[in-house]
């Protein structure tokens, strides 16, 4: 049998390694594409697709459990037993092999995220600390406090929003709405109707009166007032300059 040279030995050995190794490539890149289908299905419409956030979900790319997760231990943890309390089902039926394929597609695109040139994605809470909390304590004085008490409605909303959330609970806080807006009617024959405010065009108003009634008339033939509490902060977005809209930030999320 004839003897093989040492050159030769090292070649056969690392033809074997590298075929070993684009085998575990290629057998990598299955179990994530698998991964991808099942988060696609399960998650994606919270989540997005991608995993960069979605309709309701976070970006996972950005995730600090993620982050620490190893081989789908949290993932697949918080996955099967779901946050009840944050609105998250649990997908209990998924077996282990779905669970660490959908981990690994998680750590892909994780990796791809961070890997990326640009392309930025989200917001982080130091982003957005270049405000004066001094300076925004004296505009919410001049501007904010008819409506709004540090001590009332918005004792420690420092501590229970940060950086983008509570920017946007600041400039449209309208889905906090505590009661509807007011429409006034009158009538041509000088009826005059209260009620919630249902709709508002141009071309039409509507209500629900007291009784639950809905009613509506076009804005040609009648006179209309409506009080909305929320309409405040609308007019207050023409007068923010940047500074002042950080400086106010600043200030609501010291009240902690």
């Amino acid at each position: 049998m004839p003897r093989l040279s040492g050159l030769c030995v090292l070649v056969v050995v690392l033809g074997a390694a590298g075929s070993c190794l684009a085998a575990s490539a290629e057998g990598s890149a299955a179990i994530v594409e698998s991964g991808r289908q099942h988060f696609a299905t399960s998650c994606g419409f919270c989540h997005g697709r991608d995993a960069t956030g979605g309709s309701k979900g976070a970006d996972l790319t950005r995730s600090e459990l993620v982050a620490n997760d190893v081989d789908g231990n949290l993932i697949s943890e918080v996955v099967r037993q779901g946050r009840i309390d944050k609105g998250m089902p649990a997908f209990a039926s998924l077996g282990k092999d779905e669970l660490d394929a959908m981990a690994a597609y998680i750590h892909s695109q994780k990796s791809q995220v961070e890997s990326a040139n640009g392309g930025r994605r989200s917001v982080q809470p130091e982003d957005l600390a270049a405000g004066s909390a001094e300076a925004g304590q004296r505009y919410f004085q001049s501007n904010c406090r008819q409506c709004h008490s540090p001590a009332g409605d918005l004792k420690g909303i420092g501590s229970r929003l940060k950086g983008l959330a509570l920017l946007r609970r600041m400039l449209n806080p309208g889905d906090q709405r505590r009661s509807p807006a007011t429409l006034t009617v009158t009538t041509a024959g000088g009826q005059r109707h209260v009620g919630a405010l249902d709709y508002r065009d141009e071309f039409t108003v509507a209500m629900r009166d007291g009784q639950g009634v809905y009613r509506s008339w076009s804005t040609r033939t009648i006179t209309y007032t409506v009080d909305d509490p929320m309409q405040a902060h609308v007019d207050q977005l023409d007068r923010y300059t940047d500074e002042a809209m950080h400086d106010v930030l600043a200030y609501l999320q010291s009240l902690q």
